[in-house]
């Protein structure tokens, strides 16, 4: 058996469903093997477009996919969306090509050391050095990329050992089970938690994973404790419950900020520190931390905790959650997080019978988008302005519901990113939001997805310039930088792609047009010039937050 057939065999025997990528020269022959798969392979028109689809895939899913470059500029056109999913715990396999193994020494056509450039940004890297090591190096790196927490692994498979001979074949896949929690240490969480008078939750990225949010709406529906959850852990719990308080990871103090300066003992739970610095919620580093998660908590000066719950968070919740069922539970002091939790759910409704021309106010875009969505459709959201405005604004029922890259930040994501959840939810609406930088970073896509008649909504806002970098700058200097620039015809735009499109610039005219997007079978783009004037007003106004109540 040829080596690239034997490594798509063993791909097949691990369960990897897609390759999304850009063929060349140098893996010529896996493309080949891959040709008489049943694993499906999507064409896209840039590697980093790959990335971004095979990480959104896995994260909803998950279970890692593939995406797929030659060597050279394929490999560095990947590792912005490789980097993306490893810092946002997503499963991916990467798969480079690479010239000769005659040649890779010495100076030679397109040829670089991609594995040693991966190695920052994923939980494993290697390359394939004989025929017969494939089904280790396939099985080893689907289980790395799953194990928690999940991340990207590379492979890279040289042209001339994928046109090799191979006598081994695949292995049988084997998954292991994170480890089981120490009832010691649970007993001693549990004893801290009853001690507590204010207590707070703070959910991450972690708890959305492997059975942890049915296990943490049943610790606060037997305890009454609010949930304070980062941008990548929203709808954890359901935003309608009394004791969701919605979301942290803005630069300013917000109310859910408030609500943990006022808490006496902080659960974090499946937390990532990259997700929102400690030093933004604790800077005395005085709070007391009960850390439960996966791995053993980073060390970090204003992330200490008093005990570390370790091994299946689900598992770990559910213990806490027997010894809840069998005890009184204490009268919490609480009330303060519920008028925290009214105060966030008037900014939300306040803007939502908007009724202005020329631009339209954040709030009543997500306002509009959140009425149009079911509980379990799904929104993208890129990186800028927006994201924080979606971050705040938009609230989720379901976990997974709500796409917002928040540890390495990359821009680019919510158009790839929509094709994908369109392929593992079709039956769901998809709905993508970005800043018109953030969307003509992977503009080229719209062929992909128009080829694939992917049923997806994408809405640019529309402010001609990087805003977020503007509110920034203005918050720090007073001023900003020249960050304008032009952008084109979108609805001209939208029909040369074969995409619906509309510009939207009244706000009374704009829960029609998503209506008529959603309801459009193929893919869909609304344009709204956005009032980014509230980027400014909303720093105000936490800058303004009466504390006294």
């Amino acid at each position: 058996m040829k080596a690239s057939d034997l490594f798509v065999r063993c791909l097949e025997s691990e369960g990897i469903s897609h390759v999304f990528g850009v063929p060349g020269e140098e893996n010529a022959d896996f493309m080949m093997s891959l040709k008489n798969s049943w694993i499906r392979f999507v064409l896209t028109r840039h590697e980093q477009g790959a990335a971004f689809m095979a990480e959104t895939f896995g994260r909803l899913i998950g279970h890692p996919v593939v995406c797929l470059g030659t060597l050279g500029p394929g490999a560095t056109n990947l590792i912005t969306g490789v980097a993306d999913a490893n810092m946002d715990r997503c499963p991916m396999i990467v798969i480079t090509g690479q010239g000769s193994t005659r040649r890779q020494h010495k100076e030679s056509h397109q040829i670089m050391d991609v594995v040693d450039m991966y190695r920052p940004v994923t939980k494993w890297v290697t390359k394939v050095l004989h025929p017969d090591s494939i089904p280790e190096i396939v099985s080893k790196a689907v289980r790395l990329a799953r194990t928690e927490k999940p991340g990207a692994v590379l492979i890279e498979l040289s042209e001339d050992i994928a046109k090799a001979d191979a006598a081994s074949k695949p292995l049988e896949p084997h998954y292991a089970r994170t480890r089981g929690v120490d009832e010691g240490i649970v007993d001693r969480a549990f004893e801290l938690l009853m001690n507590a008078e204010t207590p707070i939750v703070l959910a991450g990225n972690g708890v959305i994973r492997r059975r942890g949010t049915k296990q943490l709406r049943r610790f606060c529906e037997l305890t009454g404790i609010g949930v304070v959850n980062t941008f990548m852990a929203k709808g954890c719990v359901d935003w309608r419950a009394d004791y969701c308080l919605f979301t942290i990871g803005l630069q300013q103090k917000d109310y859910t900020v408030y609500a943990i300066d006022e808490a006496d003992l902080v659960i974090s739970v499946g937390y990532d520190l990259v997700e929102y610095p400690p030093r933004l919620w604790n800077p005395e580093g005085s709070k007391k931390i009960l850390h439960i998660d996966f791995l053993p908590a980073e060390v970090d000066a204003q992330y200490h905790p008093e005990i570390e719950v370790v091994g299946d968070l689900a598992h770990a919740l559910a213990m806490l959650n027997n010894r809840l069922e069998s005890r009184r539970v204490p009268s919490f002091k609480l009330g303060r997080q519920r008028i925290w939790r009214q105060r966030m759910i008037s900014d939300i409704e306040a803007h939502k019978d908007d009724d202005t021309e020329g631009s339209i106010r954040p709030q009543k875009a997500l306002w509009e988008v959140r009425e149009a969505l079911g509980p379990e459709d799904i929104l993208l959201s890129g990186v800028g302005a927006h994201k924080m405005w979606i971050a705040r604004y938009y609230q989720c029922s379901e976990p997974n519901t709500c796409l917002i890259p928040n540890g390495f930040c990359a821009m680019g994501m919510p158009l790839p990113g929509a094709i994908a959840a369109n392929l593992v939810f079709p039956d769901r609406k998809v709905f993508g939001i970005a800043g018109d930088g953030d969307f003509m970073m992977n503009v080229q896509e719209m062929e992909t997805a128009r080829r694939l008649n992917a049923d997806i909504t994408l809405m640019v806002w529309e402010d001609g310039g990087y805003g977020l970098i503007a509110w920034k700058q203005e918050e720090v200097f007073g001023s900003h930088a020249d960050l304008a620039f032009g952008n084109p015809d979108w609805v001209g735009l939208a029909k040369s792609f074969g995409w619906q499109g509309q510009y939207v610039s009244r706000s009374r005219d704009l829960a029609a047009a998503i209506r008529d997007a959603l309801d459009h079978k193929g893919p869909s783009l609304i344009v709204v010039p956005i009032d980014y004037r509230e980027n400014a007003l909303l720093t105000k106004r936490l800058g303004e937050i009466e504390v006294a109540l």
